[in-house]
């Protein structure tokens, strides 16, 4: 692993192992809007989040722009496909602190 960058969950951050690195991330106000910008407002993401059907585009799409871009030398093909291959088993606590953050916000 690349140093194994150590998340802040006060601050609403979480970590994800992809293609051998600890991927930190982070979902600051500009992250949010990036993302909200590509994919559309955050609150309907959440709702299709709490039904089941959040996409896996969307859901590169959110963990792309939250990325800490020091902790993650992928490009964004290369980091769709790894965030692919990690399965949903590994992707669903990172993404229950990402939604979870939008929803209470700092």
């Amino acid at each position: 692993m690349n140093g194994s960058p150590n998340a802040n969950p006060v601050r609403g951050e979480a970590k994800l192992a992809l293609a051998g690195q600890d991927v930190l991330l982070r979902p600051s106000f500009s992250a949010l809007v990036a993302a909200e910008q590509e994919i559309g407002p955050l609150f309907d993401l959440v709702e299709r989040a709490a039904a089941g059907r959040l996409g896996l585009a969307e859901l590169v799409a959110l963990l792309w722009h939250c990325r800490d871009a020091a902790t993650c030398p992928l490009d964004r093909d290369s980091f769709a496909e790894a965030v692919a291959e990690a399965g949903l088993v590994a992707l669903t606590p990172v993404l229950k602190v990402l939604l979870r953050q939008i929803l209470q916000g700092r």
